[in-house]
């Protein structure tokens, strides 16, 4: 099994060492368009194998893509990184065009391949990959509600004390500090409700921590976040590759799931080896529907800006 990472950057390298690491696949693939810069990363990374006991085979590629031939994920990270006081939105203009290239470059030496999509805005760009080359659905699919799941278990184990490691948390909605849905009503810890373990308050904090987790990263290190979303990468890529069937909130096109259609947006999955396997329709209250309807229109509107470029 082959996989390819396009992007050699702090995201980009994070999510090659954590599926090297694994040994996810057989060959990894690094591409990037500085020159030497994927081939460097990955000869540190084949650096470190007998340090950390894989066999995994790492090649790097300034920007040839024939070297990604035979690839079965592809993990796209290229693109600009959120600085302070950026939203992800400010980054579409740049990353657009970036993200429409490099998925073209890939389906072009391996036309089968299952895109995952980690650059920002992530929700429209997994919309962008997915209409402006045709891919079946279950092809492509965004990263981003595996990161937001992962901080809102994080944000409640350090209110609770719990580990995190039997928390069970989802996000849903958009990937944006004001569209995602933290589902408090539904967090677990070994099946005892969260309502039960914390106060309201406690709660609303921590979904609102949750909300900014990036921003608030993005703050203290001055670029975006990239140990959380690399790892998050890998999870992903690891479902697929291994068939595990995991069931991981990723940003998914919806057919009239959750009452929405035509846009790509944070929902449960089961991805296995055909990519999404399976939409899971969660039953949501009236309050979590039209919390969900508010941040479908958000990402909705940033997809019409994609028309106005001109992109799709």
């Amino acid at each position: 099994m082959k996989v390819t990472v396009v992007g050699a950057g702090a995201v980009g390298a994070t999510c090659a060492d954590n599926i090297a690491r694994k040994e996810i696949v057989d060959e990894l693939v690094i591409v990037d368009i500085k020159e030497g810069f994927a081939e460097g990363k990955a000869l540190d990374l084949t650096q470190t194998t007998s340090l950390l006991g894989f066999d995994t085979t790492i090649t790097g590629s300034t920007n040839d893509y024939s070297k990604t031939a035979g690839t079965h994920v592809a993990v796209i990270t290229s693109g600009i990184p959120r600085k302070p006081g950026m939203s992800r939105e400010d980054l579409i203009g740049t990353n657009a065009g970036i993200v429409k290239e490099v998925a073209t470059h890939i389906l072009k030496y391996s036309p089968e391949a299952i895109l995952i999509i980690i650059s920002n805005p992530m929700d429209t760009m997994t919309y962008l990959a997915l209409k402006s080359l045709g891919l079946p659905k279950s092809r492509v699919i965004g990263m981003g509600g595996a990161l937001d799941s992962s901080r809102f278990k994080t944000y409640l184990s350090l209110a609770s004390g719990a580990s995190q490691n039997d928390i069970q948390a989802t996000v849903i909605g958009g990937h944006g500090d004001t569209t995602m849905i933290p589902l408090t009503r539904l967090a677990s810890c070994q099946g005892v409700p969260f309502s039960k373990i914390l106060s309201p308050d406690q709660l609303e904090k921590v979904a609102s921590d949750t909300m900014v987790g990036g921003a608030t990263l993005t703050k203290l290190l001055g670029t975006s976040a990239w140990y959380a979303p690399g790892a998050a990468g890998a999870a992903v890529v690891e479902s697929i590759i291994r068939d595990e069937r995991k069931v991981i909130p990723c940003s998914v096109y919806l057919d009239g799931e959750y009452g929405e259609s035509d846009i790509c947006i944070g929902v449960p999955v089961v991805l296995g080896k055909n990519g999404i396997e399976k939409i899971v329709e969660l039953e949501l209250n009236e309050t979590e529907k039209a919390k969900f309807k508010a941040s479908a229109d958000a990402v909705r509107n940033m997809n019409k800006v994609l028309h106005d470029m001109k992109v799709l």
